[in-house]
Protein backbone atom coordinates (compact mmCIF):
# COMPACT_ATOMS: atom_id res chain seq x y z
CA UNK A 1 0.00 0.00 0.00
CA UNK A 2 1.21 3.24 -1.00
CA UNK A 3 2.01 6.37 1.29
CA UNK A 4 -0.15 9.48 1.34
CA UNK A 5 1.71 12.31 0.96
CA UNK A 6 0.67 14.66 4.28
CA UNK A 7 0.01 17.74 2.09
CA UNK A 8 -2.63 15.61 0.08
CA UNK A 9 -4.38 14.55 3.82
CA UNK A 10 -3.93 18.33 4.92
CA UNK A 11 -6.04 19.17 1.64
CA UNK A 12 -8.46 16.25 2.25
CA UNK A 13 -9.25 18.61 5.83
CA UNK A 14 -8.97 21.89 4.63
CA UNK A 15 -5.45 22.51 5.96
CA UNK A 16 -2.50 23.53 4.26
CA UNK A 17 0.66 21.82 4.92
CA UNK A 18 4.23 24.00 4.09
CA UNK A 19 7.67 23.31 3.35
CA UNK A 20 9.77 20.03 3.81
CA UNK A 21 6.61 18.44 5.52
CA UNK A 22 4.16 18.11 2.52
CA UNK A 23 6.07 15.19 1.73
CA UNK A 24 5.99 13.45 4.67
CA UNK A 25 4.27 10.03 3.73
CA UNK A 26 1.75 8.53 5.84
CA UNK A 27 1.06 4.91 5.71
CA UNK A 28 -1.03 4.55 8.75
CA UNK A 29 -3.41 6.34 11.43
CA UNK A 30 -3.83 5.55 15.32
CA UNK A 31 -6.01 7.18 17.62
CA UNK A 32 -4.17 4.67 20.63
CA UNK A 33 -0.30 6.34 21.32
CA UNK A 34 0.27 2.67 22.52
CA UNK A 35 -0.61 1.04 18.84
CA UNK A 36 1.06 3.47 16.98
CA UNK A 37 3.11 2.29 14.02
CA UNK A 38 6.02 3.68 12.35
CA UNK A 39 4.78 6.01 9.53
CA UNK A 40 1.38 6.60 11.39
CA UNK A 41 -0.56 9.77 11.50
CA UNK A 42 -1.38 9.96 15.64
CA UNK A 43 -5.12 11.68 15.98
CA UNK A 44 -5.19 13.05 19.36
CA UNK A 45 -8.87 12.92 20.72
CA UNK A 46 -9.90 14.56 24.35
CA UNK A 47 -11.11 11.93 26.50
CA UNK A 48 -13.63 11.20 29.72
CA UNK A 49 -10.55 11.92 31.59
CA UNK A 50 -7.04 12.95 29.45
CA UNK A 51 -6.81 14.19 26.34
CA UNK A 52 -4.93 12.25 23.38
CA UNK A 53 -2.64 15.15 22.80
CA UNK A 54 -0.83 14.54 26.84
CA UNK A 55 0.25 11.20 24.91
CA UNK A 56 2.21 12.18 21.93
CA UNK A 57 5.79 11.93 23.12
CA UNK A 58 4.97 8.43 22.96
CA UNK A 59 3.10 8.24 19.62
CA UNK A 60 6.11 10.12 18.20
CA UNK A 61 8.00 7.44 20.26
CA UNK A 62 6.60 4.75 18.95
CA UNK A 63 7.07 6.29 15.04
CA UNK A 64 4.01 8.73 14.35
CA UNK A 65 5.44 11.36 11.61
CA UNK A 66 2.46 13.67 12.25
CA UNK A 67 -0.24 15.10 14.42
CA UNK A 68 -3.77 15.83 14.40
CA UNK A 69 -5.44 17.03 17.19
CA UNK A 70 -7.71 19.92 18.38
CA UNK A 71 -6.90 23.60 19.99
CA UNK A 72 -7.07 22.21 23.47
CA UNK A 73 -4.79 19.56 21.99
CA UNK A 74 -2.35 21.84 20.47
CA UNK A 75 -2.48 23.84 23.67
CA UNK A 76 -1.14 20.78 24.98
CA UNK A 77 1.65 19.45 22.81
CA UNK A 78 2.81 23.88 22.76
CA UNK A 79 3.20 23.18 26.23
CA UNK A 80 4.70 20.14 26.26
CA UNK A 81 8.93 19.34 25.10
CA UNK A 82 9.16 20.46 21.77
CA UNK A 83 7.65 17.89 19.29
CA UNK A 84 9.63 16.78 16.30
CA UNK A 85 6.60 16.22 14.08
CA UNK A 86 4.35 18.32 12.45
CA UNK A 87 0.88 19.05 13.79
CA UNK A 88 -2.28 19.62 12.31
CA UNK A 89 -5.25 21.63 13.63
CA UNK A 90 -7.97 21.03 12.83
CA UNK A 91 -12.29 21.74 14.83
CA UNK A 92 -13.69 18.36 15.57
CA UNK A 93 -10.78 16.13 14.69
CA UNK A 94 -13.28 13.00 15.19
CA UNK A 95 -15.13 14.06 12.58
CA UNK A 96 -12.32 13.68 10.15
CA UNK A 97 -10.82 10.27 11.43
CA UNK A 98 -13.24 7.44 9.65
CA UNK A 99 -12.94 9.57 6.24
CA UNK A 100 -9.02 9.47 7.02
CA UNK A 101 -8.58 6.33 7.67
CA UNK A 102 -10.25 5.52 4.19
CA UNK A 103 -8.49 7.76 2.18
CA UNK A 104 -4.92 6.35 4.42
CA UNK A 105 -5.49 2.23 3.90
CA UNK A 106 -7.33 3.27 0.51
CA UNK A 107 -10.08 0.63 2.17
CA UNK A 108 -13.27 1.59 -0.09
CA UNK A 109 -13.88 -0.46 -3.60
CA UNK A 110 -15.82 1.31 -6.31
CA UNK A 111 -19.41 0.31 -6.32
CA UNK A 112 -19.47 -3.15 -7.73
CA UNK A 113 -16.06 -4.51 -6.92
CA UNK A 114 -15.16 -7.32 -4.40
CA UNK A 115 -15.30 -7.17 -1.71
CA UNK A 116 -19.15 -6.51 -0.87
CA UNK A 117 -19.45 -4.67 1.84
CA UNK A 118 -23.10 -5.97 4.07
CA UNK A 119 -23.28 -4.27 7.46
CA UNK A 120 -26.36 -5.06 9.52
CA UNK A 121 -28.04 -2.85 12.31
CA UNK A 122 -31.18 -3.41 14.87
CA UNK A 123 -31.54 -4.39 18.23
CA UNK A 124 -31.87 -8.06 18.25
CA UNK A 125 -30.55 -10.53 15.67
CA UNK A 126 -27.13 -8.29 14.03
CA UNK A 127 -24.94 -11.17 14.99
CA UNK A 128 -26.78 -14.35 13.73
CA UNK A 129 -27.62 -12.91 10.42
CA UNK A 130 -24.02 -11.47 9.71
CA UNK A 131 -22.72 -15.23 10.37
CA UNK A 132 -26.01 -15.93 8.57
CA UNK A 133 -25.07 -14.06 5.47
CA UNK A 134 -21.16 -15.18 5.42
CA UNK A 135 -22.46 -19.31 5.28
CA UNK A 136 -24.00 -18.58 2.50
CA UNK A 137 -21.65 -16.66 0.78
CA UNK A 138 -19.02 -19.18 1.24
CA UNK A 139 -22.18 -21.55 0.08
CA UNK A 140 -21.82 -19.65 -3.41
CA UNK A 141 -17.68 -20.20 -3.28
CA UNK A 142 -16.85 -16.68 -1.97
CA UNK A 143 -14.11 -15.81 0.63
CA UNK A 144 -16.18 -13.57 3.60
CA UNK A 145 -14.38 -11.53 5.82
CA UNK A 146 -16.20 -10.36 9.39
CA UNK A 147 -16.76 -7.88 11.64
CA UNK A 148 -18.41 -8.43 14.87
CA UNK A 149 -19.20 -8.84 18.68
CA UNK A 150 -17.91 -12.35 18.33
CA UNK A 151 -14.78 -12.64 16.15
CA UNK A 152 -13.10 -10.46 13.23
CA UNK A 153 -12.09 -12.97 10.29
CA UNK A 154 -9.95 -11.21 7.72
CA UNK A 155 -8.58 -14.17 5.69
CA UNK A 156 -6.69 -15.39 8.41
CA UNK A 157 -7.38 -17.19 11.97
CA UNK A 158 -10.18 -15.31 13.64
CA UNK A 159 -9.53 -13.32 16.50
CA UNK A 160 -12.02 -12.14 19.58
CA UNK A 161 -13.62 -9.02 19.58
CA UNK A 162 -13.51 -6.31 22.45
CA UNK A 163 -16.14 -4.45 20.38
CA UNK A 164 -19.42 -5.05 18.54
CA UNK A 165 -17.85 -2.26 15.64
CA UNK A 166 -14.07 -1.53 16.30
CA UNK A 167 -12.83 2.25 16.17
CA UNK A 168 -12.79 3.24 12.87
CA UNK A 169 -8.95 3.19 12.01
CA UNK A 170 -9.34 -0.43 12.77
CA UNK A 171 -12.81 -0.73 10.51
CA UNK A 172 -10.68 0.79 7.73
CA UNK A 173 -7.54 -0.97 8.53
CA UNK A 174 -9.51 -4.26 8.28
CA UNK A 175 -11.63 -3.68 5.06
CA UNK A 176 -7.85 -2.93 3.44
CA UNK A 177 -6.69 -6.12 5.19
CA UNK A 178 -9.29 -7.93 3.04
CA UNK A 179 -9.09 -6.56 0.15
CA UNK A 180 -5.63 -7.10 0.15
CA UNK A 181 -6.15 -10.64 1.16
CA UNK A 182 -8.74 -11.14 -1.96
CA UNK A 183 -11.70 -11.54 -0.56
CA UNK A 184 -14.78 -11.27 -2.06
CA UNK A 185 -17.35 -10.05 0.60
CA UNK A 186 -17.48 -8.92 4.02
CA UNK A 187 -20.50 -8.46 7.00
CA UNK A 188 -20.28 -6.47 9.69
CA UNK A 189 -22.70 -5.70 12.54
CA UNK A 190 -23.54 -2.03 13.15
CA UNK A 191 -23.86 -1.06 16.38
CA UNK A 192 -25.65 2.16 17.20
CA UNK A 193 -22.76 2.96 19.07
CA UNK A 194 -21.06 2.79 16.38
CA UNK A 195 -23.14 5.12 14.40
CA UNK A 196 -23.07 7.72 17.42
CA UNK A 197 -19.55 7.41 18.37
CA UNK A 198 -18.55 7.51 13.78
CA UNK A 199 -16.95 4.32 14.33
CA UNK A 200 -18.49 3.41 10.57
CA UNK A 201 -17.67 6.76 9.20
CA UNK A 202 -15.88 6.80 5.77
CA UNK A 203 -17.68 3.15 5.36
CA UNK A 204 -19.81 2.81 2.65
CA UNK A 205 -21.90 -0.84 2.44
CA UNK A 206 -23.14 -2.35 -0.79
CA UNK A 207 -26.23 -3.43 1.49
CA UNK A 208 -27.47 -2.86 4.87
CA UNK A 209 -29.89 -4.76 6.33
CA UNK A 210 -32.10 -4.02 9.65
CA UNK A 211 -33.40 -6.45 11.71
CA UNK A 212 -36.04 -4.59 14.41
CA UNK A 213 -36.04 -2.34 16.76
CA UNK A 214 -36.54 -2.85 20.85
CA UNK A 215 -36.30 -1.24 23.86
CA UNK A 216 -32.06 -1.29 24.67
CA UNK A 217 -29.29 1.07 24.87
CA UNK A 218 -31.64 4.42 26.31
CA UNK A 219 -29.01 4.91 28.59
CA UNK A 220 -27.03 6.32 25.69
CA UNK A 221 -29.92 7.57 23.21
CA UNK A 222 -32.21 8.94 25.90
CA UNK A 223 -35.42 7.92 24.02
CA UNK A 224 -36.40 4.97 21.04
CA UNK A 225 -37.19 7.81 18.56
CA UNK A 226 -33.14 9.02 19.29
CA UNK A 227 -32.49 5.39 19.34
CA UNK A 228 -33.98 5.12 15.87
CA UNK A 229 -32.64 8.15 14.65
CA UNK A 230 -29.15 7.26 15.21
CA UNK A 231 -30.01 3.54 13.31
CA UNK A 232 -31.17 5.39 10.67
CA UNK A 233 -28.15 7.37 9.71
CA UNK A 234 -26.67 3.98 8.21
CA UNK A 235 -29.82 4.14 5.94
CA UNK A 236 -28.27 7.17 3.48
CA UNK A 237 -26.46 7.66 0.64
CA UNK A 238 -23.27 8.44 2.85
CA UNK A 239 -23.23 5.18 4.40
CA UNK A 240 -25.25 2.86 2.18
CA UNK A 241 -25.74 2.09 -1.63
CA UNK A 242 -28.79 -0.28 -1.30
CA UNK A 243 -31.16 -1.51 1.85
CA UNK A 244 -33.04 -4.40 3.11
CA UNK A 245 -35.45 -3.18 5.79
CA UNK A 246 -37.30 -6.16 7.73
CA UNK A 247 -41.13 -4.21 8.38
CA UNK A 248 -42.11 -6.56 11.07
CA UNK A 249 -42.43 -3.71 13.78
CA UNK A 250 -43.69 -0.36 13.05
CA UNK A 251 -40.16 1.13 13.32
CA UNK A 252 -39.04 -0.93 10.43
CA UNK A 253 -42.51 0.48 8.38
CA UNK A 254 -41.26 3.89 9.68
CA UNK A 255 -37.22 3.36 8.33
CA UNK A 256 -38.45 1.86 5.32
CA UNK A 257 -40.59 4.90 3.86
CA UNK A 258 -37.85 7.22 5.46
CA UNK A 259 -34.14 5.39 3.55
CA UNK A 260 -32.91 7.83 1.27
CA UNK A 261 -31.25 5.15 -0.52
CA UNK A 262 -33.10 1.90 -3.07
CA UNK A 263 -35.22 0.00 -0.13
CA UNK A 264 -36.22 -3.77 -0.32
CA UNK A 265 -38.49 -4.93 2.17
CA UNK A 266 -39.06 -7.90 4.05
CA UNK A 267 -41.80 -8.89 6.22
CA UNK A 268 -41.82 -12.31 8.26
CA UNK A 269 -44.57 -12.84 10.13
CA UNK A 270 -48.05 -13.59 9.14
CA UNK A 271 -49.80 -10.27 10.51
CA UNK A 272 -46.95 -8.28 9.12
CA UNK A 273 -47.17 -4.92 6.72
CA UNK A 274 -46.99 -5.98 3.09
CA UNK A 275 -43.59 -5.99 1.63
CA UNK A 276 -41.15 -7.07 -1.20
CA UNK A 277 -40.44 -10.40 0.08
CA UNK A 278 -42.44 -12.55 2.47
CA UNK A 279 -42.53 -15.26 4.91
CA UNK A 280 -44.97 -17.96 4.48
CA UNK A 281 -45.69 -22.14 5.58
CA UNK A 282 -43.41 -22.32 8.13
CA UNK A 283 -42.65 -26.07 9.38
CA UNK A 284 -40.74 -27.42 12.26
CA UNK A 285 -37.84 -29.63 11.13
CA UNK A 286 -36.42 -30.59 13.76
CA UNK A 287 -35.05 -28.14 16.14
CA UNK A 288 -35.10 -25.45 13.26
CA UNK A 289 -37.83 -23.94 10.66
CA UNK A 290 -38.08 -24.61 6.91
CA UNK A 291 -40.02 -21.67 5.19
CA UNK A 292 -40.50 -20.59 1.83
CA UNK A 293 -39.66 -17.28 0.63
CA UNK A 294 -41.54 -15.37 -1.81
CA UNK A 295 -40.33 -11.98 -3.41
CA UNK A 296 -40.68 -10.03 -6.52
CA UNK A 297 -41.47 -11.91 -10.21
CA UNK A 298 -43.01 -14.78 -8.59
CA UNK A 299 -39.41 -16.02 -7.25
CA UNK A 300 -39.81 -18.27 -4.90
CA UNK A 301 -37.36 -20.08 -2.44
CA UNK A 302 -37.37 -22.65 0.02
CA UNK A 303 -35.17 -22.00 3.21
CA UNK A 304 -34.01 -23.77 6.42
CA UNK A 305 -32.48 -22.86 9.64
CA UNK A 306 -31.46 -25.22 12.21
CA UNK A 307 -31.14 -22.81 14.66
CA UNK A 308 -34.25 -22.70 16.76
CA UNK A 309 -37.01 -19.59 17.00
CA UNK A 310 -39.28 -17.65 14.95
CA UNK A 311 -36.65 -15.35 14.75
CA UNK A 312 -33.79 -17.02 13.43
CA UNK A 313 -36.52 -17.42 10.35
CA UNK A 314 -35.94 -13.66 10.26
CA UNK A 315 -32.94 -13.67 10.48
CA UNK A 316 -32.50 -16.44 7.71
CA UNK A 317 -34.65 -14.78 5.73
CA UNK A 318 -32.84 -11.30 5.92
CA UNK A 319 -29.51 -12.90 5.24
CA UNK A 320 -30.63 -14.49 1.90
CA UNK A 321 -32.36 -10.98 0.90
CA UNK A 322 -29.36 -9.25 1.45
CA UNK A 323 -27.67 -11.78 -0.79
CA UNK A 324 -29.87 -11.35 -3.36
CA UNK A 325 -30.19 -7.63 -3.32
CA UNK A 326 -26.09 -7.44 -3.49
CA UNK A 327 -26.49 -8.76 -7.12
CA UNK A 328 -26.26 -13.31 -6.49
CA UNK A 329 -29.79 -14.16 -8.93
CA UNK A 330 -32.01 -16.49 -6.84
CA UNK A 331 -31.57 -19.75 -8.96
CA UNK A 332 -28.27 -19.66 -7.78
CA UNK A 333 -29.03 -18.84 -4.08
CA UNK A 334 -31.54 -21.68 -3.98
CA UNK A 335 -29.03 -24.01 -5.18
CA UNK A 336 -25.94 -22.93 -2.33
CA UNK A 337 -28.92 -23.20 -0.16
CA UNK A 338 -30.52 -26.45 -0.97
CA UNK A 339 -26.89 -28.34 -1.23
CA UNK A 340 -25.04 -26.80 1.85
CA UNK A 341 -27.76 -25.85 4.38
CA UNK A 342 -25.96 -22.63 5.70
CA UNK A 343 -28.32 -21.10 8.00
CA UNK A 344 -27.43 -24.34 10.35
CA UNK A 345 -24.25 -22.93 11.11
CA UNK A 346 -23.21 -22.70 15.20
CA UNK A 347 -23.21 -19.02 16.48
CA UNK A 348 -21.61 -19.16 18.99
CA UNK A 349 -23.67 -17.70 21.83
CA UNK A 350 -26.26 -17.14 20.12
CA UNK A 351 -29.32 -20.18 20.99
CA UNK A 352 -26.53 -22.49 21.67
CA UNK A 353 -27.34 -26.20 22.65
CA UNK A 354 -25.49 -27.25 25.18
CA UNK A 355 -27.25 -30.66 26.03
CA UNK A 356 -30.42 -32.61 24.33
CA UNK A 357 -31.52 -33.82 27.86
CA UNK A 358 -32.40 -31.47 29.42
CA UNK A 359 -32.24 -29.18 26.03
CA UNK A 360 -29.77 -26.89 28.09
CA UNK A 361 -29.39 -23.48 25.29
CA UNK A 362 -27.24 -20.57 25.85
CA UNK A 363 -28.55 -17.52 24.75
CA UNK A 364 -26.89 -13.93 24.50
CA UNK A 365 -30.59 -12.29 24.93
CA UNK A 366 -29.99 -9.31 27.27
CA UNK A 367 -33.32 -6.89 26.28
CA UNK A 368 -36.91 -7.41 27.18
CA UNK A 369 -37.65 -8.39 23.43
CA UNK A 370 -35.03 -10.98 22.55
CA UNK A 371 -35.25 -12.79 26.30
CA UNK A 372 -39.19 -13.16 24.93
CA UNK A 373 -38.29 -14.18 21.77
CA UNK A 374 -35.52 -16.69 23.45
CA UNK A 375 -38.63 -18.14 25.98
CA UNK A 376 -40.58 -18.83 23.47
CA UNK A 377 -38.27 -20.07 21.21
CA UNK A 378 -37.10 -22.87 23.69
CA UNK A 379 -40.78 -23.56 25.47
CA UNK A 380 -40.87 -27.82 24.46
CA UNK A 381 -44.68 -29.10 23.63
CA UNK A 382 -44.12 -32.35 25.54
CA UNK A 383 -46.35 -33.17 28.24
CA UNK A 384 -44.65 -31.72 31.78
CA UNK A 385 -41.92 -30.06 30.30
CA UNK A 386 -40.77 -26.82 32.04
CA UNK A 387 -38.72 -23.87 31.07
CA UNK A 388 -36.17 -22.87 33.38
CA UNK A 389 -34.39 -19.58 33.26
CA UNK A 390 -30.85 -18.04 34.67
CA UNK A 391 -30.27 -14.52 33.95
CA UNK A 392 -30.23 -10.90 34.94
CA UNK A 393 -29.40 -7.30 33.80
CA UNK A 394 -26.32 -5.16 33.34
CA UNK A 395 -24.92 -2.70 35.48
CA UNK A 396 -24.95 1.05 34.62
CA UNK A 397 -27.28 0.47 31.28
CA UNK A 398 -30.61 1.06 30.49
CA UNK A 399 -32.20 0.56 34.30
CA UNK A 400 -35.59 1.02 32.59
CA UNK A 401 -35.75 -2.42 31.27
CA UNK A 402 -34.69 -4.40 34.75
CA UNK A 403 -38.54 -4.71 35.75
CA UNK A 404 -39.50 -5.48 32.29
CA UNK A 405 -37.47 -8.20 31.61
CA UNK A 406 -38.05 -9.67 35.22
CA UNK A 407 -41.91 -9.55 34.34
CA UNK A 408 -41.00 -11.29 30.86
CA UNK A 409 -39.55 -13.73 32.17
CA UNK A 410 -42.28 -14.64 35.01
CA UNK A 411 -44.64 -14.82 32.18
CA UNK A 412 -43.03 -17.01 30.19
CA UNK A 413 -40.74 -19.39 32.02
CA UNK A 414 -41.82 -22.40 34.94
CA UNK A 415 -38.91 -21.34 37.14
CA UNK A 416 -37.38 -17.74 36.76
CA UNK A 417 -33.40 -17.48 38.99
CA UNK A 418 -32.25 -14.28 38.42
CA UNK A 419 -28.80 -13.49 39.14
CA UNK A 420 -25.44 -11.37 38.16
CA UNK A 421 -24.81 -10.52 34.57
CA UNK A 422 -22.04 -7.72 34.44
CA UNK A 423 -22.81 -5.52 37.66
CA UNK A 424 -19.40 -3.32 36.48
CA UNK A 425 -19.13 -0.64 39.17
CA UNK A 426 -22.66 -0.71 39.60
CA UNK A 427 -24.50 -2.63 43.47
CA UNK A 428 -25.24 -6.04 41.85
CA UNK A 429 -27.84 -6.79 44.71
CA UNK A 430 -29.56 -3.71 43.82
CA UNK A 431 -29.80 -4.58 40.40
CA UNK A 432 -30.93 -8.16 41.34
CA UNK A 433 -33.78 -6.55 43.14
CA UNK A 434 -34.46 -4.34 40.05
CA UNK A 435 -35.01 -7.28 37.84
CA UNK A 436 -36.85 -9.31 41.07
CA UNK A 437 -39.31 -6.38 41.92
CA UNK A 438 -40.62 -6.96 37.88
CA UNK A 439 -40.66 -10.50 37.94
CA UNK A 440 -42.79 -10.60 41.36
CA UNK A 441 -45.12 -8.03 40.47
CA UNK A 442 -46.16 -9.55 37.35
CA UNK A 443 -46.29 -13.00 39.11
CA UNK A 444 -49.12 -11.66 41.23
CA UNK A 445 -50.88 -9.20 38.99
CA UNK A 446 -51.58 -12.23 36.59
CA UNK A 447 -51.53 -15.47 39.09
CA UNK A 448 -48.38 -16.73 36.68
CA UNK A 449 -47.51 -20.31 39.15
CA UNK A 450 -43.78 -19.61 38.64
CA UNK A 451 -41.16 -20.17 41.03
CA UNK A 452 -39.29 -17.25 41.74
CA UNK A 453 -35.79 -17.39 43.12
CA UNK A 454 -32.35 -14.98 43.90
CA UNK A 455 -29.05 -16.87 43.19
CA UNK A 456 -25.85 -15.31 43.24
CA UNK A 457 -22.93 -15.67 42.38
CA UNK A 458 -23.97 -16.69 38.54
CA UNK A 459 -21.77 -20.03 38.54
CA UNK A 460 -23.62 -20.91 41.63
CA UNK A 461 -27.36 -20.00 39.96
CA UNK A 462 -26.30 -22.20 36.84
CA UNK A 463 -25.98 -25.08 39.20
CA UNK A 464 -28.85 -24.29 41.08
CA UNK A 465 -30.80 -24.63 37.64
CA UNK A 466 -29.36 -27.82 36.61
CA UNK A 467 -30.15 -29.12 40.17
CA UNK A 468 -33.83 -28.45 39.08
CA UNK A 469 -34.26 -29.25 36.15
CA UNK A 470 -35.19 -32.84 34.98
CA UNK A 471 -34.58 -34.32 31.71
CA UNK A 472 -37.91 -33.09 30.05
CA UNK A 473 -37.02 -30.06 30.60
CA UNK A 474 -35.18 -26.58 29.18
CA UNK A 475 -32.28 -24.58 30.99
CA UNK A 476 -32.23 -21.13 29.98
CA UNK A 477 -28.93 -19.28 30.27
CA UNK A 478 -29.43 -15.99 28.62
CA UNK A 479 -27.59 -12.41 28.74
CA UNK A 480 -24.02 -12.80 28.12
CA UNK A 481 -23.93 -15.81 25.19
CA UNK A 482 -20.62 -16.24 23.66
CA UNK A 483 -18.92 -13.76 26.70
CA UNK A 484 -16.04 -15.09 28.91
CA UNK A 485 -15.64 -12.30 31.43
CA UNK A 486 -17.65 -10.70 34.02
CA UNK A 487 -16.94 -7.18 35.14
CA UNK A 488 -17.48 -6.81 38.67
CA UNK A 489 -15.84 -3.53 40.23
CA UNK A 490 -13.41 -2.68 37.69
CA UNK A 491 -12.20 -6.42 37.95
CA UNK A 492 -13.25 -9.12 35.25
CA UNK A 493 -13.50 -12.71 36.19
CA UNK A 494 -13.11 -15.60 34.06
CA UNK A 495 -17.09 -16.60 33.60
CA UNK A 496 -18.12 -18.60 30.10
CA UNK A 497 -21.60 -19.79 31.12
CA UNK A 498 -21.41 -22.32 28.53
CA UNK A 499 -18.25 -23.86 30.21
CA UNK A 500 -20.35 -23.67 34.01
CA UNK A 501 -23.83 -25.30 32.59
CA UNK A 502 -21.86 -28.17 30.67
CA UNK A 503 -19.66 -28.92 34.15
CA UNK A 504 -23.00 -28.69 36.26
CA UNK A 505 -25.21 -30.49 33.66
CA UNK A 506 -22.08 -33.28 34.03
CA UNK A 507 -21.77 -33.39 37.44
CA UNK A 508 -25.26 -34.36 37.32
CA UNK A 509 -24.91 -37.31 35.09
CA UNK A 510 -26.84 -35.70 32.29
CA UNK A 511 -25.09 -36.22 28.60
CA UNK A 512 -23.82 -32.61 27.49
CA UNK A 513 -22.13 -32.16 23.49
CA UNK A 514 -18.66 -32.30 23.19
CA UNK A 515 -16.98 -28.94 24.27
CA UNK A 516 -15.75 -28.12 21.11
CA UNK A 517 -19.45 -27.40 19.94
CA UNK A 518 -20.06 -25.87 23.19
CA UNK A 519 -17.31 -22.93 23.20
CA UNK A 520 -16.56 -23.05 19.13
Amino acid sequence: MAAVRLDSIGEAIGIPVPGASAAIGITGISLNSRTVEPGDLYVALPGATRHGADFVSQAVDRGAVAVLTDDAGARLVALSADTAVPVLVVDGPRNVVGPLSAMIYQSQPSAGQPPRLFGVTGTNGKTTTTYFINALLRSLGQRAGLIGTIEIVAGGDPVPSLLTTPESTDVHGLLALMRERGLDAASMEVSSHAVAFQRVDGVVFDVAGFTNLTQDHLDLHGTMEEYFATKAELFTPRRARAAVVTVDDEWGRTLASAAQIPVTTLATSPDGASADWTVSSTAARGLGTEFTLSGPGSRVLQVHTGLPGAFNVANAALATVMVLASGFDAATVQAAITAHDPFTVAVPGRMQLVSSQPAAVVDFAHNTDALARALEAVRSPADGSRVIVVFGATGQRDQGKRPAMGAIAAQLADVVIVTDDDPHDEDAAAIRADVLAGARAAQEREGAGCVIEEVHPRDVAIRRAVELARAQDTILVAGRGHEVWQEVKGVNLALDDRVELRNALTARGFTVLPADRIES
